[in-house]
């Protein structure tokens, strides 16, 4: 993970799916859980979600509060 990564998952949408056009951090957790399960897909976007899954997870998503005033 590179510091730039949790500024990217604030601002970076989801490109495609149910929940296309959502901010990366906005995503529900069961759908987060659901790639978890099922792979995620390749690419930068499969690792910022994979890393959007951990933090979840691990009830980090307040850490990302900070950089939402950054957009």
């Amino acid at each position: 993970m590179q510091a730039e990564d949790l500024l990217k998952l604030v601002t970076w949408q989801m490109p495609f799916g149910k929940y296309k056009g959502r901010i990366i951090a906005d995503l529900p957790g069961h759908y987060l859980n659901w790639f978890a399960r099922e792979g995620f897909p390749e690419g930068e976007i499969g690792r910022l979600l994979a890393l959007m899954q951990e933090m979840d997870h691990n009830g980090l998503k307040p850490l990302l509060a900070p950089l939402r005033g950054t957009r």
